[in-house]
């Protein structure tokens, strides 16, 4: 393969040391032929009287070497400036100090009972999850702050006391009553215990609950071993107790790995710990001993349902150190449980399971509702609860007196679509549908729910699109939305911060405020973090109903429309009024049915005598 002369410039080596010259032309370099003689020659005819591939394939590795030498040229000036780089003097460390985290505890979820009278700590460390629950001295705690005990030391400087302004109203009050008693150096030296010296007795500790081990075989021989040794027939069926042996569970195994090999074969990411969920129960659910009930308002139940477990354990709070830690009731489900949720009275619960079944339970009651299944495809994501309202004169109102065993709760499901669960005791649970997802707007796509008590029948829909709309379950409509600067609509997900007043009509959104100076950008310099208070009574829409969300129960008991929310002896009576008047109906109809019979039966006997 032939090159041409000019077809390449002279490169000069990269290994050469120093700066590249180039020499000055001179006048021995010029050109002593005459214009006339001179041809001018083509520096690529040499390479066009190649055949056709040949040409092409010299083009190719020309094209391929001044790549490489460009790609050489950058690596050289990289390395130049490398070497002339001043990197800053380094200095070692004094000393080594080791801290194992692995053996620390960390605290991942605390939950506090209702009244105040429980704490549970989801605790995590050392490879390892655990629960525990403490009782809070409410009453002890009360007493130690309203008649504090003080340790007074005499020789601090005064110099070291900084007083904030909350603390000074009651630093004078406690000065004037003890003036005549304590020195001036006292008196200073009180200052400091209301931070430091107070000193409030510790929780009690009630039990710690360890993650359910993983099944293995039993140790029994025989039934009648079983039956002789076993005395606790607590989670029998549930997975907690059986009598399985581990023959069986090999059997099991060897069944499982070769039906499923091809899915078995490969690389596992390590399974996270499992992690719980738990719920405080102020109604007794469980069998408690007479002299361990709790006061009125008070939790007696811990629930627990942890990550991947199909059962849902009850935990009795009323437990003495010496009492085992076992669970007192086993509710198991047919699926995973992968949410929970506990009304704000704990007057009801509902499970939610990996195939998209709800379970909902009475709590007050002991009753369950029933189990009903959501549309194909949707999974449950977050349930909220609803108090129970009802449509009158074509607006939603709260009636005045509690009525129970009615439930409604709204399910957000994994595919963004909204439901409508409602449930009673005379009648099965119900679904409705308040939303589909969005297939042509999937920026509307909403990410979260929040109920209103101050508005019934009222729920917030937080979307993707950062926009936050008020929607109302009795007719699927968005009644009005809500604007508040937030952050950029370029950060996703949105995961919004806010809070719903529980008793009045109000609720909180935090977002960003733009400066008068800035520009819609992602600057946070120009940006504030705000809260921004949304009062439902300044709007004229929302104002009436806010204003009259309760109907008397004089109003309901005159209409026939609402049985559920009437007293049992109006509801006994109306039973009675309406059996009375069916059977009256009955009769009437008899009558009727029997004059029709004699008369066929005359006209019979005429026709019969013709003959």
């Amino acid at each position: 393969m032939s090159s041409s002369k000019g077809s390449r410039k002279q490169r000069p080596s990269v290994f050469a040391k120093g700066p590249l010259e180039i020499p000055s032309p001179t006048e021995a370099d010029l050109p002593k032929d005459d214009e006339k003689d001179f041809d001018f020659w083509d520096m690529y005819q040499e390479l066009d009287t190649l055949p056709l591939p040949y040409r092409m394939i010299n083009k190719l590795v020309n094209l391929l070497f001044d790549y490489s030498w460009e790609v050489i040229e950058e690596r050289e000036a990289l390395r130049e400036i490398e070497k002339n780089r001043i990197l800053p003097t380094t200095y070692p460390p004094g000393a080594e100090i080791q801290d194992d985290i692995s053996k620390q505890s960390t605290c991942v979820k605390m939950e506090l009972s209702p009244s105040g009278d429980y704490a549970a700590f989801l605790l995590q460390g050392a490879g390892d999850i655990w629960l525990e629950v403490y009782k809070l001295p409410k009453e002890t705690w009360l007493k130690e702050v309203e008649h504090p005990q003080f340790t007074l030391n005499p020789k601090k400087k005064t110099k070291q006391l900084q007083l904030s302004t909350p603390d000074s109203a009651l630093t004078e009050s406690v000065e004037t009553n003890l003036r005549p008693s304590l020195s001036p150096y006292a008196i200073q030296d009180l200052n400091i215990c209301f931070k430091t010296d107070l000193k409030l007795s510790p929780p009690v500790y009630v039990m710690k609950i360890k993650p359910p081990k993983p099944i293995a075989g039993t140790t029994f021989k025989s039934p009648l071993e079983i039956f002789s040794k076993v005395e606790d027939y607590c989670g029998l069926g549930s997975g907690q107790n059986h009598y399985i042996k581990d023959v069986q569970w090999e059997q099991h195994m060897e069944i499982f790995n070769a039906s499923y090999k091809k899915y078995l074969e490969g690389e596992w990411e390590e399974e996270p710990l499992s992690t719980a969920t738990f719920h405080f129960f102020t109604n007794s659910i469980s069998p408690i001993p007479v002299d361990a009930k709790s006061p009125p308002g008070a939790a007696c139940i811990l629930g627990i349902r942890w990550t991947g477990s199909h059962n849902f354990s009850l935990y009795s709070l009323n437990k003495n150190l010496k009492d085992k830690t076992d669970c007192e009731n086993v509710w198991p489900c047919a699926a995973p449980i992968t949410v929970s949720q506990i009304s704000s009275s704990s007057s009801y619960l509902v499970l939610a399971c990996e195939d998209g079944v709800l379970i909902l339970w009475d709590l007050a009651q002991g009753f369950l509702f029933g189990v009903i299944a959501l549309p194909e495809g949707c999974f449950c994501q977050s349930i909220h609860f609803l108090r129970f309202f009802l449509v009158h004169e074509g607006r939603n109102v709260y009636p005045e007196v509690q009525v129970k065993y009615e439930m409604m709760c709204v399910v957000l499901c994994t595919d963004a679509s909204l439901h409508l669960v409602t449930a009673s005791r005379t009648t099965g649970p119900t679904s409705k549908v308040l939303v589909e997802r969005s297939k042509k707007y999937p920026e509307e796509t909403i990410c979260t729910v929040a109920s209103v008590p101050a508005l019934p029948g009222m729920v917030l829909i937080f979307s993707r699109n950062q926009s936050v709309s008020l929607m109302d379950v009795a007719k699927s409509e968005i009644i009005c939305a809500f604007a508040a600067p937030v952050q950029p609509v370029e950060a996703m997900p949105w995961k919004p911060l806010f809070v719903v007043s529980p008793h009045h009509p109000y609720f909180l959104l935090h977002g960003v405020h733009p400066n008068d100076n800035a520009t819609p950008t992602v600057d946070a310099k120009n940006t504030t973090d705000s809260v921004f208070c949304f009062n439902f009574d300044d709007y004229p829409l929302l104002k009436d109903i806010s204003k009259n969300c309760t109907i008397s129960q004089k109003d309901l008991e005159c209409n026939q429309a609402f049985p559920q929310v009437l007293p049992l002896e109006k509801r006994c009576e109306q039973f009675l009024q309406k059996s009375f008047q069916k059977v009256a109906r009955t009769q009437m109809k008899g009558r009727d049915q029997w004059a029709q019979l004699r008369k066929y039966s005359l006209v019979l006997q005429k026709e019969n005598l013709k003959k």
